[in-house]
């Protein structure tokens, strides 16, 4: 596949081939950072996604779900060392597609992209099963199987690794898979497809097809051969993936919105506290689903922690991407840039204090570049405090007491995340346990074991991911009930 510097052309991906982007419609992908077109889009549909299908049908049945599990963790492995080995052009790829930093995409996105492949490669080497043997003379056996067909339609923020968090396991249970990369990032995506063929994977076993949700997506959620959903990105769209799915009685793997609480206690570490809540904040834009964009701080540090906060966060330089010392770089399009915007217009109208931020930043005359935002003064009532803004935007309320602050943090339709910073481990143990959030850190952040279940609680998701949890979602599991 032709890469250069300027981006490249994406194609779709069935039955181990790219397809000629002259047999169909394209659409322009365009750098956030400079408005450049950097390469041409094949624009699939209903008739990509029923090919797509078939390829991995006749993969499943030819010969994958037999396959011998040493032989795909094998393949996984092999998955994993090329992401690493061509980590450096795949980063490259990741920042013109998504405007962040190349230091974010080099040293997270494809490091952690290519963990998944070995984290699984390692894990269901060493699976086993459960039996219980019972008084009546018989051994009951769990024993799981491929689902098949698996379906997956991944987001803009974090490209590869997230979708390598759903393949890994896919791959890993021996099923075969049709997967839509986001409309605004699908380079990473599409040189997988190389990838995959070069680590040894049958033809079929992945296939990729590009275009809107509104065509892809929703044939992929029709498709009655599909037999399961996984999906990251709003829930709007969840909502939408879960009725189209219906029909058909698909098993849906959701990582929806968040609108995680970020809770300082007046006995934290302050300077710990204020330069990982920078992170936290900004790190991708704010284009985590995991930030913390509630910041709520007990009153007595309130004043002491915005202004090192609103210091620290004066410093972040916004810029050119590909420069090394750049810390937040453009937001995704167009679109979104004006979305974030109207979001912190709504913001001054509610009676919020623009702390530091708050408008476009000076980099050049091209790109959809925002200084980040830090905002005060609004209450729990105010669209900024409830809804995901996925910017570099963040509030911050005071408050006195933990019960006031619990209300605080689950006073919310989301709950995917939650930061709690105190050196009371009883304080600690009793707030944490309160929080309705699928992941709590107690002083820190964004530190994952990926063996332990992470998802969603309330209109934040369904199901859970990481070690088996992931693994039962890709799989069937049945009993075997054997007299003797």
């Amino acid at each position: 596949m032709a890469i250069g510097t300027k981006g490249m052309d994406c194609r779709h991906f069935i039955d181990g081939e790219y397809l000629d982007l002259s047999t169909g419609s394209t659409f322009d992908n365009i750098n956030p950072a400079t408005e450049e077109v950097i390469g041409q889009v094949a624009e699939g549909g209903k008739a990509e996604v029923d090919r797509a299908v078939e390829a991995a049908k006749r993969a499943f049945h030819g010969g994958w779900k037999q396959s011998k599990l040493s032989e795909r963790a094998a393949i996984l492995r092999r998955i994993g060392d090329i992401i690493l080995q061509r980590k450096d052009e795949l980063a490259l790829l990741e920042t013109m597609d998504t405007g962040k930093p190349l230091w974010l995409s080099t040293n997270v996105d494809m490091p952690r992209s290519a963990g998944s492949y070995h984290f699984y490669a390692n894990f269901i080497s060493t699976m086993g099963t459960e039996a219980y043997p019972n008084e009546q003379g018989a051994l009951s056996f769990v024993v799981r199987r491929p689902l098949g067909v698996v379906g997956m339609i991944n987001p803009w923020n974090l490209p590869l690794l997230l979708l390598s968090a759903k393949l890994a396991p896919a791959l890993a249970m021996g099923n075969t898979v049709v997967l839509k990369p986001a409309r605004w990032t699908p380079m990473t995506a599409t040189l997988l497809g190389e990838i995959c063929k070069e680590a040894g994977l049958p033809d079929g076993v992945v296939n990729i097809v590009n275009g809107a949700g509104r065509l892809v997506g929703e044939a992929m959620s029709e498709h009655p051969d599909i037999r399961a959903i996984a999906f990251t990105g709003e829930t709007s769209t969840g909502k939408s993936i879960m009725k189209a799915g219906a029909a058909s009685l698909k098993r849906l793997s959701f990582e929806l919105g968040g609108k995680n609480p970020n809770i300082v206690f007046e006995d934290c570490d302050l300077d710990e506290v204020v330069e990982t809540s920078l992170r936290s904040s900004f790190i991708n834009q704010g284009a985590v689903c995991l930030c913390g964009s509630r910041i709520y701080v007990q009153r007595p540090i309130y004043d002491k922690f915005v202004e090192k906060f609103v210091a620290r966060t004066k410093q972040q330089i916004v810029g050119d991407p590909l420069k090394p010392d750049t810390n937040i770089g453009a937001l995704i399009s167009r679109q979104h840039y004006e979305r974030v915007l109207e979001y912190i217009e709504s913001a001054r109208e509610e009676g919020g204090i623009i702390e530091t931020g708050g408008k476009p930043a000076e980099v050049s005359n091209r790109g959809f570049y925002l200084e980040p935002t830090i905002i005060t003064g609004l209450t729990q009532e105010c669209r900024v405090t409830r809804e995901e803004v996925f910017g570099p935007v963040v509030t911050i309320q005071p408050f006195d007491t933990e019960e006031e602050v619990i209300g605080y943090a689950n006073d919310t339709h989301y709950g995917l995340s939650a930061s709690i910073w105190t050196k009371d481990s009883s304080r600690a143990f009793r707030v944490s346990h309160q929080i309705e959030a699928g992941l709590t850190w107690v002083n820190t952040w964004f530190l994952r074991d990926p063996r332990t279940p992470y998802g969603g609680e309330k209109q934040s998701g369904i199901g859970r991911q990481g070690g088996s949890f992931s693994l039962d979602f890709y799989s069937e599991v049945s009993t075997i009930c054997m007299k003797y």
